[in-house]
């Protein structure tokens, strides 16, 4: 479908989409039934892992469509109901494990994750964007860990092409909670159709996607109704989001808790945001409502 009659689709879909409903189990029907794991603090969110046990399980490219195969990272109880789904796609020529440190480190804070393998490595981002979204429906609706995700509780994120398909994932599916991009490159300058609330980081000695003409341009184009942040990395190349990387985390962490468990514990971290010597520049449509 061309690109504009799916923009079209996109802004009629948004403008009749219905408020996700809520589920959860009775210990959690409190004031937000979405909220998961102890009250947050800075030190627990720059650890290593969050309060959850994670499991893992493989999925193989021979047994889905629309995407590679990959892995999921799970919380291990089942005490706590259901939790939100998050799909990552790697960028352009790499592999999954290039950015699998995210896996267990999201789960661990209490989501279901899947990072997925592209059919290709040369996948451009309109297509790692439709793999993504082919992602969350499997595992929503065949995976083995189906019955734990809220299937209205999604989100995208991914490196370099593939979170410039993370850009794509949200903009195509609107009711989706929250997208992360991280170096994003995307040939595609604006996004002002996007509605999803939307965390991108950039590196800002990236030479591969220079923020200056993707990361800053794409926060930009959002509007600020679709609430956006936007964290700069002092001195970071374009292959951040290869290592463990701290203050990537942290944000990412409370950005998905704030907008797919609508937890306000979290707007501490997001507004008025992070300062240390590791982050070049931070913007956000502060207040958040």
């Amino acid at each position: 479908m061309p690109r504009t009659w799916k923009r079209v689709l996109v802004t009629v879909a948004a403008a009749v989409a219905l408020t996700a409903p809520l589920g959860a189990t009775a210990a959690h029907a409190a004031a937000n039934p979405y909220e998961r794991g102890p009250d947050p603090t800075l030190a627990a969110l720059q650890a290593s892992r969050g309060p959850y046990a994670v499991s893992t399980t493989s999925v193989s490219r021979l047994s889905v469509a629309g995407f590679g195969g990959g892995t999921i990272y799970y919380p291990t109880t089942t005490a706590d109901g259901t939790f939100g789904a998050i799909a990552i796609s790697p960028g352009f020529t790499a592999y999954w494990s290039s950015i699998s440190w995210l896996g267990p480190r999201l789960a661990s804070h209490g989501f279901v994750v899947i990072g997925i393998e592209t059919l290709t490595t040369a996948d451009q981002p309109d297509s790692r964007g439709d793999q993504l979204l082919a992602a969350l429906d499997y595992l929503t609706t065949r995976s083995s860990v189906r019955s734990r995700i809220d299937a209205s509780r999604l989100a995208v994120a991914g490196h370099s092409m593939g979170g410039g398909g993370s850009l794509e994932a949200a903009s195509d599916r609107p009711s989706l909670q929250a997208a992360v991009p991280l170096a994003p490159w995307n040939l595609d300058k604006s996004w002002s159709e996007l509605r999803v609330p939307t965390l991108i980081v950039g590196g800002e000695a990236d030479t591969v996607a220079p923020v200056a003409s993707h990361s800053i341009p794409f926060y930009t184009s959002i509007p600020s109704s679709a609430e956006k942040s936007y964290l700069e990395l002092n001195g970071a190349s374009h292959f951040f989001p290869q290592t463990v990387n701290t203050p990537t985390a942290v944000q990412a962490v409370s950005w998905l808790k704030r907008f797919v468990d609508n937890d306000t514990r979290y707007d501490q971290f997001i507004c008025p945001g992070p300062r240390s010597v590791s982050i070049s520049d931070y913007r956000s449509s502060c207040p958040l409502s």
